[in-house]
């Protein structure tokens, strides 16, 4: 798949057995960082979704650079809030590729774009309970009026839509959740309606263009783009990635 300007390539990868297998296999292309984070993990559900997900990104990032999945150097930006070296993830081999990474509950996303970009995926369930409605209360003000609107029924899926976005931007610009996830408005997507009495909401992120990513029942996922000159919309194409099968993009 080649990576064209305003497009986000986003790829699944779930850590069936036999993906995991695969990752197990190839996990010599990890860093040592990487290695020694995969050691950490008390649960083998978590360290075999770790190892899935970080072998599946180096073959990508392989591909695209036209490297060996271990020769793919990983650094990171600077930080936009201090300058220090703890920003986004960024590729440090090759022509820049920006990149993004999220893993929950048995399944990664990845994506890839020419521009800065970033990704969340969340399960629903927790959503569903009593952290829902602590993490609605976080939400940008405007975010949590939009919500109150709602029926009952609709808030836990449209908080989820929500946070998906807001992480994923978070992601994109480098801050993380250290900004505090109610300082922008990032909205819950199209398909909810905005204010009672048709009062104005705030305007998102000005540069930046978000998009959902399709993933199975049971999560949501979405993409924070940077959007370049002349777009406003991200095209988000999505695809699942089998660790058995060679990596082809393009």
């Amino acid at each position: 798949m080649e990576l064209l300007t305003g497009d986000v390539a986003v790829w699944r990868v779930a850590a069936t057995p036999a993906n995991s297998r695969a990752a197990e296999a190839a996990r010599a292309a990890l860093s040592e960082e990487e290695t020694r984070r995969a050691g950490t993990f008390h649960k083998p559900a978590d360290r075999a979704l770790y190892l899935v997900a970080h072998v599946a990104l180096r073959l990508l990032l392989g591909e695209q650079l036209g490297l060996p999945a271990g020769a793919v150097v990983l650094g990171r930006a600077a930080c936009p809030g201090c300058g220090g070296p703890h920003g986004r993830p960024v590729t440090v081999s090759g022509p820049s590729v920006e990149f993004s990474l999220s893993h929950t509950g048995g399944l990664a996303v990845i994506a890839l774009a020419r521009d800065v970009v970033g990704v969340d995926v969340e399960q629903r369930g927790p959503f569903e309970e009593a952290a829902g409605l602590d993490i609605a209360s976080q939400l940008h003000p405007a975010e949590r009026a939009v919500l109150d609107g709602l029926p009952q029924e609709r808030r836990a899926e449209a908080t989820l839509r929500c946070w998906v976005r807001k992480e994923a931007y978070l992601k994109g610009t480098g801050v993380g959740l250290s900004q505090g996830v109610d300082a922008d408005y990032v909205g819950l997507g199209p398909e909810y309606p905005g204010l009672a009495g048709g009062a104005s909401l705030p305007a998102e992120p000005a540069g930046w263009g978000f998009g959902d990513v399709p993933v199975p029942d049971g999560y949501a996922a979405a993409v924070a783009l940077r959007l370049p000159d002349g777009v406003r919309t991200p095209r988000v194409v999505s695809s699942d990635l089998d660790l058995g099968q060679p990596v082809r993009i393009g």
